[in-house]
C-alpha cells in the first residue's frame, strides 16, 4: 500500500514563497513518477507539475512556469514543490500524486495514488 502525506501549506502574502513536501511510503518510490495537482473551490482539479522517477524530466502547467519547481529525493522518499511569487490565483488545496510507472503525465487519471492535500492560502 502506498501512502502519500503532504505538508507545508499555509497562509502567505502575494509575492511570497512556500515549499510543499510530500512523504511517500513504500519501497518502490524511486520507480514512480510523481505529480502535484491543485483544486480551487468550485473548480476542477488541475495539473501543476510532474517529475519522472529519476528527476531527470519535469513538466509544468503554463500558469506556474518560471515560478514553481518540482523536485524529489529518492533517498528520503519525498517530493517537493517550491512555489515562488505566489499569486491569489494560486490559492487552492494542493495534492501530491504517484503513478506506478516511471514517466511523467499531466493527466490526473494517470495517477494511482493520492494524498489528502494541503491548503495554500494567498492573501492579496
Amino acid at each position: 500500500q502506498v501512502q502519500l502525506v503532504e505538508s507545508g501549506g499555509g497562509l502567505v502574502q502575494a509575492g511570497g514563497s512556500l515549499r510543499l513536501s510530500c512523504a511517500v511510503s513504500g519501497r518502490t518510490f524511486s520507480s514512480y513518477a510523481m505529480g502535484w495537482f491543485r483544486q480551487a473551490p468550485g473548480k476542477e482539479r488541475e495539473f501543476v507539475a510532474t517529475i519522472s522517477w529519476s528527476g531527470g524530466r519535469t513538466s509544468y502547467a503554463d500558469s506556474v512556469k518560471e515560478r514553481i519547481t518540482i523536485s524529489r529525493d529518492n533517498d528520503k522518499n519525498k517530493v517537493y514543490l517550491q512555489m515562488n511569487s505566489l499569486k491569489p490565483e494560486d490559492e487552492a488545496v494542493y495534492y501530491c500524486a504517484a503513478r506506478s510507472v516511471r514517466f511523467t503525465s499531466t493527466m490526473k487519471d494517470d495517477y494511482n495514488y493520492w494524498g489528502q492535500g494541503t491548503r495554500v492560502t494567498v492573501s492579496s
